[in-house]
């Protein structure tokens, strides 16, 4: 229990989590289920801009609430997380069907993000705080998004993809470490392990930990490029 406002504080895997994970499943599921019976192409583009709509009118006045003094702390407020930069690459991929944007919402919405979902680092209030409202909406909404771009709006990776979203990852990750190390902060978790427990504690100490988690993550990405790519062998006449 929070001593300040009195609502119940969030708990891994306590019964708001899980929620929120078989909410996440069940509609990425019946948006994939559903993307092959969507309607006409003019109908999937103006709900696609929709959707775009609905990311920036979540998000923007949550990250313009956290940059407010009463709220703003260096180490958490700035919307520099690989799932803020997803969110905004969703909504880019949405409105104007740009490959690139598509690359960063598909692999990093459907891996980087699943580990937040997994090993939350929610410390703070339970349902329905701002906080918890906020953590969530983001994570939810990049994840249906990806879903979304693929199944209903027919984007797909390739390798090329891959290999720009690997180069833009590890480019990124290398000027957080910059970044955290001159102000004090750890975004991306790449200076130090969150504190909470999370799949990185399986890969060893800092800095080897950053390379067990690229390897795992291209391996990821690529297994999930592989069956969009793969040809299929030709039936002998």
């Amino acid at each position: 229990m929070d001593p300040l406002t009195g609502q119940r504080s969030f708990a891994a895997y306590g019964v708001s989590h899980w929620v929120v994970v078989l909410v996440l499943a069940a509609v990425a599921v019946l948006l994939a289920w559903f993307g092959g019976r969507s309607g006409g192409e003019r109908t999937v583009t103006v709900v696609g801009k929709v959707f775009a709509v609905v990311l920036l009118a979540f998000h923007l006045p949550i990250a313009v609430y956290d940059l407010t003094p009463a709220r703003f702390d260096v180490q958490h407020s700035l919307p520099i997380q690989i799932s803020d930069l997803t969110w905004m690459a969703a909504a880019v991929a949405l409105w104007f069907r740009w490959r690139w944007a598509y690359a960063l919402a598909y692999f990093w919405g459907l891996t980087l993000v699943p580990q937040a979902v997994l090993t939350p680092a929610l410390d703070g209030p339970d349902f329905p705080s701002i906080d918890f409202v906020s953590f969530w909406g983001q994570h939810l909404l990049v994840v249906w998004a990806a879903v979304y771009l693929t199944w209903w709006m027919r984007m797909r990776p390739d390798w090329r993809s891959f290999v720009f979203t690997g180069a833009v990852t590890v480019a990124y990750g290398i000027v957080m470490l910059a970044f955290n190390a001159a102000a004090g902060t750890n975004y991306l978790f790449v200076n130090r392990k969150p504190d909470n427990p999370s799949i990185l504690d399986l890969m060893g100490d800092w800095p080897w930990y950053l390379f067990v988690e690229l390897v795992v993550g291209l391996a990821a990405w690529a297994l999930l490029t592989w069956p969009w790519t793969r040809t299929r062998p030709t039936r002998p006449q």
